[in-house]
């Protein structure tokens, strides 16, 4: 029962929780917590063309429930190439959500985008992305020293890809 859609205003305050979780932020482009308005603002002029914004957002959900979203960024047209990112709500975790999203994901990519590459970067002690990833045809292509600060350290981050036909 796992489907993908786009935004809609009423992940406004969904989106706002997971966009401002704390532990999350060593993940997140932004340096500072977002309002409730801005993530509003951003669903009112979502545009769901990643040859045109670079970007794609697909919200996550398990029987009509939205349970969390999935991303492609840095899409590069020429390349056919994008990276990915997949956050499941804590509530929701641990049941398979996130590889069957991963995978409808990777379909959407393939067919309709013609995408020939997605890639992940993940902090070598996330156990459960890396699991996920891995799980899911991805292979680790390289270590990045230091890549992720935490407070005054740094920790490595490992570079997840899959390549497509």
């Amino acid at each position: 029962m796992i489907k993908l859609r786009a935004p809609e205003q009423n992940d406004t305050d969904l989106l706002f929780l997971w966009e401002n979780d704390s532990n999350l932020f060593e993940s997140l482009p932004q340096a500072a917590p977002v309002s409730r308005y801005q993530v509003w603002q951003y669903i009112q002029n979502y545009q769901a063309d990643p040859f045109a914004t670079g970007e794609l957002r697909m919200m996550i959900t398990d029987s009509d429930i939205t349970v969390g979203h999935v991303d492609i960024f840095d899409f590069s047209p020429t390349d056919r190439r994008a990276g990915i990112g997949i956050y499941i709500d804590n509530r929701y975790r641990h049941r398979g959500i996130a590889t069957h999203a991963l995978m409808q994901l990777e379909q959407y990519a393939t067919a309709t985008l013609g995408m020939h590459q997605l890639w992940a970067i993940i902090a070598i002690d996330n156990a459960a992305s890396i699991a996920l990833f891995t799980k899911t045809g991805y292979r680790s292509s390289g270590r990045l020293r230091s890549w992720i600060r935490r407070g005054s350290q740094y920790t490595d981050a490992l570079v997840f890809q899959k390549l497509f036909p």
